[in-house]
């Protein structure tokens, strides 16, 4: 394998989450994405974890930033879902999450 090549969501409004996405974080979801280079993580959870949000959502995006808190803040400004508490783990970087219109958690992780 080379990499992830898409990642894809159902919606009750495909154009309105597309959008969200858009106007949130910048990414148009309706296009070729050329991302920076960086470490991408893939890995398994309990399928009782609180981790990935509400237990009925099965994966969870997490999108690499430069600066956790400007993203979060501009989250909040924009009346995003934006949780209120932070990670901070040693050699990894700090963590950070949104929730989408569709109920979707999205990790934001600032590396180290």
């Amino acid at each position: 394998m080379l990499g992830i090549g898409g990642y894809f969501l159902r919606a009750a409004d495909p154009a309105a989450l597309s959008a969200w996405y858009r106007d949130h974080l910048g990414l148009d979801a309706d296009a070729l994405w050329h991302q920076d280079a960086g470490p991408t993580v893939f890995a398994t959870f309990a399928s009782d974890t609180d981790y990935l949000g509400a237990r009925d959502r099965r994966t969870m995006l997490n999108f690499r930033v430069r600066d956790l808190d400007a993203m979060l803040a501009q989250l909040r400004v924009a009346g995003a879902d934006v949780a209120e508490e932070t990670q901070d783990m040693d050699g990894i970087g700090r963590f950070g999450w949104v929730t989408d219109p569709e109920g979707n958690r999205i990790e934001l992780w600032q590396p180290a």
